[in-house]
């Protein structure tokens, strides 16, 4: 009886384990199960990107174009020898303020000293000849009229004449020749203006007609100056003739000056893509120098019905210049846009929206259309 009331026992405890591990067990299952469920839906939940909206502004805004120009003189003149010879002396240097017919540097040319010398020498005596021939061609013609002479006699004595009356008159020419060359040793300023280059120096040959040679001075008319610009194709039709525009310059922090648009080439550089216009500036102090570099600014009118965007929202894709919109269900639209003109931080959008819409600011790179997205905070205008 002993051994049966154990053996119950026993079965009794077996039993009473093997229900509290099942329970264990379907407990651990249970738990397991919920805890995967959560993770599927929290991860379901982190996998829509949560995004940041904004809608089109729309008016006016204020905007500018800065561009690179290149400062020159309004008038620049290399000056060259013109002449063979030597530099006897230069009179001015770089910098000096000079005015139009200035003696700028001598020259010595002796040989075309000498040359002028035999040309007159020459000269001289074609008159000679030319006057003894005059003086023929009339005593022939004297004696014409009293049939003295032959008529062909008379002819050829005359003739005689007009020969050597052409050539006093081509020693004459050469001996103008000879004088403007002579002339041209003293080397003069074409216009008013300040030296701003000097390679003379005393003794030096000089050789005209040399390309490689190097001007012996360059004088620059500094009172009014011209600025050239190279203008995007995209803005060329929004700047014109008359139009106003500042420039500054490094040398002059924090100080601009005003210049005038008086013309452009019209055209488009099919290399750089950008239309060639010349600026005018006054410049009486002499502030601003030839060949330097100048900061230009075009200050440019609104485009008509844009809307503007942070640039932060476009995305650059091969379709064009696109945007995210979110629908009302919250699903993803990609929308290719038209962009005019580029503020920095806001664009103008002149094509592809209507306005109400409510775009994603910094969209990600991976996005689709019909992509969900859960939005942040509320459109802000």
């Amino acid at each position: 009886m002993l051994d049966e009331a154990q053996s119950r026992t026993l079965k009794r405890t077996g039993l009473v384990a093997a229900f509290t591990a099942a329970a264990i067990v379907a407990v651990g299952v249970s738990t397991r199960i919920s805890a995967g469920h959560e993770l599927a839906t929290a991860a379901r939940e982190n996998a829509v990107p949560i995004v940041t909206v904004v809608q089109p502004k729309r008016g006016a805004s204020t905007a500018e174009l800065q561009l690179p120009g290149n400062v020159q003189a309004f008038n620049s003149a290399p000056i060259f020898a013109r002449t063979n010879g030597y530099v006897r002396r230069w009179l001015v240097d770089i910098g000096d303020s000079v005015a139009a017919g200035q003696t700028l540097a001598i020259l010595d040319a002796p040989e075309v000293d000498q040359q002028l010398a035999q040309a007159q020498a020459d000269y001289q005596t074609a008159l000679a000849n030319q006057k003894l021939a005059r003086t023929t061609a009339e005593r022939w013609q004297t004696l014409l009229r009293k049939d003295a002479v032959s008529r062909q006699e008379a002819d050829e004595k005359a003739g005689d004449y007009a020969a050597k009356t052409a050539v006093a008159n081509a020693q004459l020419a050469n001996v103008s020749r000879l004088r403007a060359v002579q002339g041209f040793e003293r080397l003069t300023a074409p216009f008013s203006g300040i030296v701003t280059s000097r390679s003379a120096q005393i003794g030096a040959l000089v050789t005209s007609g040399n390309a490689s040679a190097q001007p012996l001075f360059t004088v620059s008319d500094v009172r009014r100056l011209r600025i050239y610009v190279r203008v995007p194709q995209s803005f060329s039709a929004q700047v014109h003739p008359g139009l106003g525009v500042t420039l500054t310059v490094p040398e002059y922090p924090g100080r601009t000056f005003n210049a005038v648009l008086v013309r452009t080439a019209g055209a488009v550089d099919p290399q750089s893509g950008t239309v060639l216009v010349e600026l005018q500036a006054d410049n009486s102090d002499r502030a601003l120098k030839p060949g330097a570099y100048a900061t230009v600014t075009f200050p440019l009118p609104a485009a008509a019905n844009a809307l503007r965007l942070p640039g932060s929202a476009i995305l650059f894709r091969e379709s064009g210049p696109t945007v995210v919109i979110v629908d009302k269900s919250g699903r993803a639209r990609l929308q290719t846009v038209q962009i005019g003109r580029d503020q920095g931080k806001e664009v103008e959008i002149v094509a592809g929206l209507k306005g109400d819409e409510r775009v994603v600011d910094t969209p990600p790179d991976a996005i689709e259309t019909g992509d969900q997205l859960k939005v942040e905070a509320r459109a802000r205008g």
